[in-house]
């Protein structure tokens, strides 16, 4: 079987999705692109998924030619090994293109994680169509989508809602990461991107130290998924002055940050569901390039895009992107956060029931469903 993940997300996706089918078929075999989670379930990566981790138009623009080259090599590759099945995580600029090669060759093609179909009015409706034999879905409203489109599908709920506890405890998770005790401390997720680091951190460290000034007990704490991403974060640090800021730097250990968390600022994406997963009030905020923005803002009709307000459908969570994200609206928008309990028992009890709904045993579903359309393929 092949597959493709295209950023870390994907890739923590597709190992869970692995060890389930490795659980049911051990005998069956793995390749493609994936990331450390996903090799370590033994699966071969054939190029770097790092490759693959760009967002926005302007910067996937920057690195059309080579994503492009990658996708032509690997469809080649499998269009002559030709594997049972195909699954792609995510990634869809990427994987439907190839998925559609792929189908069109006859070889069934999964997508596991549906994209934004219900954000950008649905214009990828037929694009899917054409390319996906299945469609397994995270959230719940994108079932009856797909259904009215003709595709086939499967809700099978969202992993980390498996992963993640129903209820943390706070105390413990400050003292794996050491953090200081008595202090209010403030998760800051500005991306697991290279390119989302380069927009937002030094809008996250500015925020911090203007938070810092209202807060003086405050202590933040910063994960980030790689020496790359860590890297410019620092650098951030060092360009504003602030590395005297009472700040702990963590590789990886996001779920730990968001566990001992009073309140976190976390960029746009799947960061916004694991904040919510872990029932940490919350401020979303992102930037991007000009270009990227101007093109998103047409396209886009809900009237909020952070997953936790998508799910609760309502704007539960307080939204700052690109122009209004700003150091001094971030931090007002903290403290006003910080200092309002009701408003924060309300994003809690949301969050509770989101957790509930989402915890779906995912991987065994997941699993389930590959391995019904791989029986049925006649491997």
């Amino acid at each position: 079987m092949a597959m493709v993940a295209g950023e870390a997300s994907g890739d923590l996706l597709g190992a869970h999705l692995l060890g389930a089918l490795r659980e049911r078929r051990p005998e069956l075999r793995f390749a493609g692109i994936g990331g450390p989670r996903m090799q370590a379930e033994e699966f071969e990566s054939h190029f770097p998924m790092e490759k693959l981790a760009v967002r926005g138009y302007a910067e996937a623009l920057r690195h059309y030619r080579e994503i492009m080259g990658i996708r032509r090599q690997l469809a080649d590759r499998l269009l002559g090994e030709r594997p049972a099945l195909f699954i792609g995580v995510d990634a869809p600029d990427f994987n439907l293109g190839l998925e559609r090669r792929l189908k069109q060759a006859g070889i069934p093609t999964v997508h596991y994680v549906s994209p934004s179909i219900w954000a950008w009015r649905g214009r990828r409706i037929r694009k899917i169509g054409g390319a996906v034999t299945h469609m397994l879905a995270l959230f719940p409203f994108e079932p009856p989508l797909y259904e009215k489109a003709g595709i086939p599908v499967t809700y099978v709920g969202h992993p980390l809602a498996d992963l993640i506890p129903l209820e943390v405890d706070k105390l413990e998770a400050r003292a794996q990461l050491r953090l200081p005790p008595g202090k209010r401390i403030v998760a800051l997720l500005p991306g697991s991107r290279e390119s989302e680091l380069q927009y937002m951190a030094d809008l996250f460290v500015k925020t911090a130290h203007r938070f810092l000034q209202e807060v003086g007990d405050a202590h933040f704490v910063c994960p980030t998924p790689s020496r790359v991403t860590r890297e410019l974060f620092e650098e951030a640090l060092h360009r504003n002055r602030a590395r005297d800021l009472p700040l702990t730097m963590l590789f990886g250990h996001s779920h730990e940050a968001l566990a001992a968390a009073d309140v976190a600022l976390v960029a746009s994406g799947t960061a916004t569901l694991e904040a919510a997963l872990f029932k940490t009030p919350m401020v979303i905020t992102y930037r991007m390039s000009a270009v990227t923005w101007t093109l998103m803002r047409r396209m886009l009709y809900l009237p909020y895009v952070g997953l936790p307000n998508v799910l609760a459908g309502e704007p539960l969570v307080a939204e700052l992107l690109q122009d209004k994200a700003t150091p001094w609206a971030l931090s007002s928008a903290l403290l006003d956060l910080l200092h309002d309990p009701a408003r924060q028992r309300r994003q809690i009890e949301r969050f509770h029931e989101i957790h509930l709904t989402l915890r779906q045993n995912t991987a065994h579903k997941a699993a389930q469903s590959v391995l019904r359309i791989l029986d049925g393929a006649g491997a």
